[in-house]
């Protein structure tokens, strides 16, 4: 089969004929329709992430956000069926730790992040291995495109936990998000369809026009802006609600934070770089005077992949508006290379392999 190979951070990935991978007794081979491009691909690709243990190494495939059809299964699936159209998180569970048997599989304790580790190569090719496959593999429904339904394996999913199951948002809450690419993008589009009133925080006024066109009612350009969280305090009158930093870097996070009204509650999506590799200063005796909660929030459980479907059934979700364009395996490296520059807008989706 194709696939993109990293041979060293930041360089050309290398499309090369390798074997097909055949299921564990446990695993199924998925074949990939789509597959997005997401900035976390750009972290693996740029060697970043060995303080979580997560720095790539070449030979790795990477690619995390895939949807297809199941071609292979091993002896051991039960609940998974050849054709069978799925979409693959990249948080995968072990199914047997006491965080996945408490339904927390996103944080299980023996995490396999898909496209990260050489033990689960990622689907920037044409199929891919899914350990735990009953566990792990999430349906889709009738009559969805699997470029539509790409992101569900990361930025659209993993917006959407962060917004509706570790935030409290109430109708008419003012939601700022901070950082416009395929997660902030998936935030904004979420969080008005949960309710809230939203304010788009970026630097580039093509990805704070996409948000517009998304769902948000205010946006501030963070480059033009002299003090981007008093501007997000001027528009909420106060402070947001809720608050996310949709990207990891030291001043999204800090401008999240003193973003918000007491009580307000700051959501950390975005994993950082290397200038801060897992380190970033914080406000935090305003946050004690002002009962500011921190939360983290790391991808979803595959269980609670109803919900999305459920609004996109009813057409209060559309993941498809986050897709900018498909693209074909050899154009991974140029868009990996734009993201260095923020210069991609929403989600490119491979479906050319």
């Amino acid at each position: 089969m194709r696939a993109a190979v990293l041979e060293a951070h930041g360089e050309p990935l290398s499309i090369e004929d390798i074997d097909a991978p055949d299921p564990t007794p446990d695993g199924a081979v998925v074949e990939v329709e789509a597959c997005g491009v997401c900035r976390s691909d750009w972290h693996g690709w740029q060697g970043d992430w060995g303080w979580l243990g997560l720095e790539t190494q070449p030979g790795q495939i990477l690619g995390h956000e895939p949807a297809g059809r199941v071609v292979a299964v091993g002896d051991e699936v039960e609940e998974v069926d050849e054709g069978d159209h799925v979409a693959i998180p990249f948080n995968l569970g072990d199914e047997t730790c006491p965080r996945c048997q408490r339904g927390h599989s996103n944080i299980c304790e023996n995490v396999m992040p898909l496209g990260f580790i050489e033990t689960v190569q990622g689907a920037f090719a044409e199929q891919v291995h899914v350990p735990v496959a009953d566990h792990n593999l999430v349906t889709l429904p009738d009559g969805v495109s699997s470029v539509d339904m790409a992101g569900l394996g990361c930025r659209f999913m993993t917006s959407f936990h962060a917004l509706a199951h570790r935030a409290d948002i109430g109708a008419g809450d003012w939601v700022s998000i901070h950082g416009c690419g395929g997660i902030g993008l998936s935030a904004v589009h979420i969080a008005d369809a949960l309710g809230a009133n939203v304010v788009a925080v970026d630097l580039k006024d093509d990805k704070l026009e996409k948000a517009r066109d998304l769902g948000a009612v205010e946006t501030v350009n963070a480059e033009d802006a002299a003090n981007v969280s008093g501007e997000v305090q001027a528009i909420t009158n106060g402070g947001a609600n809720v608050s996310m930093d949709a990207l990891g870097i030291a001043t999204t996070c800090q401008n999240s934070v003193s973003s918000l009204d007491a009580h307000g509650q700051h959501i950390q999506v975005g994993l950082t770089t290397q200038d801060e590799q897992g380190m970033v200063s914080l406000p935090t005796d305003a946050m004690v005077m002002q009962e500011i909660e921190f939360i983290g929030s790391l991808g979803m459980p595959p269980t609670r992949y109803d919900e999305i479907f459920r609004m996109v059934s009813t057409g209060k979700l559309e993941p498809e508006k986050v897709v900018s364009e498909t693209i074909g395996l050899e154009d991974v490296t140029d868009k990996l290379e734009a993201m260095t520059d923020f210069e991609t807008v929403g989600i490119p989706v491979i479906d050319t392999f």
